[in-house]
């Protein structure tokens, strides 16, 4: 499959295929969107936005959540705003997610029949990983998603004056829901 994929770049390459999406570096609509990796999001995500090559930065990741502070998408997400200048976060959701109801020890031993050895898990232990905690998916997409929307708008690095909402997408339609918190923010 990765033959056929580097066969297709060269063509497209040398077709000038790349002429149409030519942009900056900097998002046009000034927005970062935190997502699922789902493939069904790919293009059905910025197609149902109106969303163009260089308008948005688009993170993604599995679940499209932020378990911890200090993690990549984080890091990438302070990078928008400091260096790119994001003024709005999404956090977008999705429904049919491949994470909700996801099980860590399922995974373990879908590692183990893969022939990751047993060591290999332990010494995550014994290097402070809880695997337990750290493959663990969640249950219900609206409150991890009201999670991460809550850790990014409080994270001691991002400033007060960036916007960060939540939103659910439907996987088939497009549909985009916003999230209505608690608080009304």
């Amino acid at each position: 499959m990765i033959d056929e994929i580097l066969a297709y770049n060269r063509r497209f390459v040398a077709e000038k295929g790349y002429e149409r999406f030519i942009t900056d570096k900097y998002p046009n609509k000034r927005i970062a969107i935190v997502t699922c990796m789902d493939t069904r999001l790919v293009e059905l995500l910025p197609a149902a936005l109106g969303f163009k090559n260089g308008d948005v930065k688009i993170i993604k990741n599995a679940g499209g959540t932020i378990t911890n502070p200090f993690d990549s998408t984080v890091r990438s997400l302070l990078v928008a705003i400091y260096e790119l200048g994001v003024g709005e976060v999404m956090i977008i959701g999705h429904t049919g997610c491949g994470v909700q109801g996801m099980d860590s020890a399922e995974m373990q031993h879908l590692m183990r029949e893969r022939g990751i050895p047993d060591s290999h898990i332990t010494l995550m232990k014994h290097c402070g990983i809880d695997l337990d905690s750290w493959l663990h998916g969640f249950d219900d997409t609206e409150s991890a998603i009201l999670e991460t929307v809550d850790l990014v708008r409080n994270h001691p690095l991002v400033p007060q004056d960036i916007v960060v909402k939540g939103y659910i997408m439907d996987s088939l339609t497009g549909e985009l829901n916003p999230i209505h918190e608690p608080d009304g923010q």
